[in-house]
């Protein structure tokens, strides 16, 4: 057993407060956030039950996801018209340029706030 896999382990909790298992080696029944989501689940609330940790050599840390009980979770909640319509709302505010208020296809760049012509034109006036 390697140091990394040891420092991983902890299936009593002892060390971390919660049950740690090394990456992809968690018992069955539990699951993280996103593969909750795949199967149309949701924490719904409870508290977590494990985790899962890998140490990071490029980084020097390590990497952790928590874990929730399947038989805990909850349906995800269906989307509501209204949820549409604000979706909806927010994705344009995030397609229109501020500062020439032209809508574009595609999302502004959060670095910028503008769009290229704006952008184009600003660094014009500064040189």
């Amino acid at each position: 057993m390697s140091a990394a896999w040891g420092k991983c382990y902890d299936p009593t909790g002892a060390r971390y407060g919660v049950p740690t298992y090394p990456w992809r080696l968690a018992p069955d029944g539990l699951a993280t956030r996103r593969q909750l989501r795949a199967q149309g689940l949701r924490p719904g609330g409870q508290p977590i039950a494990a985790q899962l940790m890998r140490v990071n050599r490029r980084q020097g840390g390590v990497k952790v996801a928590y874990l929730y009980r399947l038989d805990r979770a909850r349906p995800v909640r269906p989307m509501t018209s209204r949820k549409w319509g604000a979706l909806a709302l927010a994705m344009l505010a995030r397609r229109t340029c501020p500062k020439c208020r032209i809508t574009y296809s595609y999302c502004m760049s959060r670095t910028h706030g503008i769009c290229g012509l704006c952008l184009a034109a600003e660094e014009q006036r500064a040189a």
